[in-house]
């Protein structure tokens, strides 16, 4: 019995592709969604280009046969574009608010003995279809299980033996590990704890130090493991792709933006830093607030800011001669130097980013496919760092298991350009780590 799978607004907006994500079925628009999409057709960030794609693949499917009455796709099933009017059961709701008119075709088919599911990203959404007798799911497609999330790393208990002649040899071989490319492995002692040896996959069997040169960068020191093999990641020019996790206050922005200093300024391996961060407002979008560009974007980078005072700052000053400038005359000069770029990711889209240390913050924002929209923006010799909590997500259809950091995550893993890092415990302060911990 083929379904018929009712889709929200929120679908579409998430991913254009989705209308062709149920296999050989019936998906079903609701008017009410076509009227939604054309409110965010006129929009210039993610939301409005899923808008328009989706419109565009609707024009095309409509050369194929009358909308209303389904038309065929490629993949085998159908596409449906519902009227509400005159058609549905009333499902006792108030039929003003869109979602609700949404819902009442899905109630109608189920009414009429359709295998209906109703696909909505919107929690609310998907209650009211539950009490109504509807079969609900997320989108599933892009979404990875957040417990079984590749850490890019672990630890192995192994004879003392081992250690002992990781440290001779400077290398060891395994037996029944399947070592991801540059994953680290922690070798402890099963008979001492203590007797230790932190390693990093050289290749699918063998284990190998780290280098010694990363110990230090922009005169930070790495106060735990993860930290350090951070910094092993983020300082590797093999390495392309660095993606960090953790809770707030592991470090993940002040690590990515002390090795960029220390590759583009120190090693030269770099024509300038570019660090983004999506702008979720809470309240008025970034266009309300006052100034140019640069203004704007000011309020929303501050975090950045913060970062970079601490690491241009006296106590953290790397040589003796330096000058005797305050942090933030060090950090507007590198800003009018343009060694540091700040940029809003709207505007990253279309772009060509050649030898530049791009840091993107927060990115446990953005979708899977705004995260490979700016990965596929790196040119020749641009390395890229993702930085984020899965659990801090502030917009409103993601989750830790659909963002696009995750995702990313698991779907690189095998990849030899890539790294990854969870960063565990919060090295802020005790406060914050007790917030981090407890509240």
């Amino acid at each position: 019995m083929k379904k018929f799978f009712v889709l929200d607004t929120n679908v579409l907006l998430h991913n254009a592709d989705s209308i062709v994500s149920f296999a050989d079925n019936t998906v079903v628009l609701p008017m009410s969604v076509i009227e939604e999409l054309d409110k965010f057709k006129s929009h210039n960030d993610e939301l409005g280009r899923n808008a328009r794609h989706v419109i565009r693949q609707l024009d095309s499917l409509r050369t194929r046969g009358r909308l209303a009455e389904g038309v065929p796709m490629e993949n085998g099933g159908t596409l449906m574009i519902f009227t509400e009017t005159g058609r549905c059961v009333d499902p006792g709701l108030d039929m003003h608010v869109p979602d609700n008119r949404i819902l009442a075709v899905a109630y109608t088919l189920l009414k009429k003995g359709e295998k209906v599911i109703f696909v909505s990203k919107d929690i609310n959404a998907r209650l009211k279809a539950d009490a109504l007798g509807i079969e609900v799911m997320d989108f599933e497609k892009q979404k990875v299980n957040i417990d079984e999330l590749y850490r890019g790393q672990r630890e192995v208990l192994v004879p003392g033996s081992v250690v002992n002649e990781f440290y001779q040899k400077k290398r060891v071989e395994t037996e029944g590990l399947e070592l991801m490319p540059n994953e680290f492995v922690l070798l402890r002692d099963e008979n001492d704890e203590k007797h230790t040896a932190l390693t990093r996959a050289a290749d699918a069997i063998t284990l190998g130090p780290l280098h010694e040169e990363y110990e230090l960068v922009w005169n930070v020191r790495p106060r735990s493991k993860e930290q350090r093999m951070a910094f092993e990641l983020l300082m590797d020019p093999s390495i392309q792709l660095v993606t960090l996790v953790g809770q707030a206050g592991t470090g993940k922005t002040l690590l990515a933006l002390a090795a960029a200093l220390e590759c583009t300024i120190t090693l030269k391996r770099f024509d300038r830093i570019l660090v983004s961060r999506p702008i979720i407002p809470l309240g008025k979008d970034l266009g309300y607030m006052p100034g140019d560009k640069d203004e704007k974007l000011a309020h929303w980078m501050q975090p950045i800011f913060d970062n970079l005072t601490y690491l241009m700052s006296d106590g953290n000053k790397r040589k003796e001669h330096e000058k005797d400038e305050s942090a933030k005359q060090k950090v507007d000069k590198l800003l009018n130097s343009h060694l540091i770029e700040m940029e809003a990711l709207t505007y990253i889209r279309g772009r060509s980013i050649p030898r530049q240390f791009v840091i993107v913050d927060e990115a446990q924002n953005l979708t899977p496919h705004e995260v490979k929209t700016i990965i596929s923006r790196a040119g020749e010799g641009t390395k890229m760092v993702l930085t984020g909590d899965p659990y801090q997500i502030d917009n409103p259809y993601l989750d830790t298991s659909s963002n696009g950091l995750t995702y990313t995550v698991e779907r690189l893993k095998q990849q030899k350009l890539h790294g990854h890092v969870t960063l565990l415990k919060s090295e802020r302060s005790v406060l914050a780590a007790a917030a981090a911990d407890f509240l």
